[in-house]
């Protein structure tokens, strides 16, 4: 599957009141690599892995397999050491769009990210940046997952603060 997308920085959180969420934890390997490209998530009682390969340099564009695995497979492949994020993941619509709001946990509490998928590049390229987006990171390797995933958000803040970013 090819995945198009945007990322930004929140400028503020909108009201989260009534939408759908859910917890998500990607467990990141192998973590001797600089930026490991397969995840491991939980997400309730679902489980699955993912690679995600950038397709021609393009960080909006990505190649994405994505296996579902039963409990005891990915209790199976989840041996430490491994990179962990823990999000709540909001989903917001937002014009013809839906917002995944990601508010981070535990070591990068206060981070708050904004994914757009698209249908197609046509789709990407007239899409307006709502206002409670503050900067478009899309091609900022720091968010990318395999790399966030090792952070701390003081280990950060210097390039957030950059963008005019304000822990939320």
């Amino acid at each position: 599957m090819i995945e198009i997308e945007k990322t930004y920085l929140a400028k503020h959180l909108p009201d989260l009141s009534n939408c759908a969420k859910k917890v998500l934890k990607d467990y990141y390997i192998p973590n001797q690599t600089p930026h490991p490209h397969l995840r491991l998530r939980q997400n309730g009682d679902k489980f699955e892995i993912t690679k995600k390969t950038p397709i021609d340099n393009d960080p909006s564009t990505h190649f994405e397999h994505t296996i579902s695995l039963t409990s005891s497979e990915f209790d199976a492949l989840i041996q430490k050491p491994f990179f962990s994020i823990i999000k709540t993941r909001h989903f917001l619509p937002y014009q013809e769009q839906v917002a995944e709001i990601d508010v981070f946990h535990e070591q990068l509490q206060g981070l708050v990210l904004i994914d757009f998928e698209f249908s197609s590049k046509e789709a990407l390229e007239k899409f307006q940046t709502p206002d409670f987006c503050l900067a478009d990171v899309t091609e900022e390797k720091l968010i990318a997952g395999g790399i966030l995933c090792q952070k701390s958000y003081q280990d950060i803040s210097a390039q957030l603060a950059a963008y005019g970013y304000q822990k939320l």
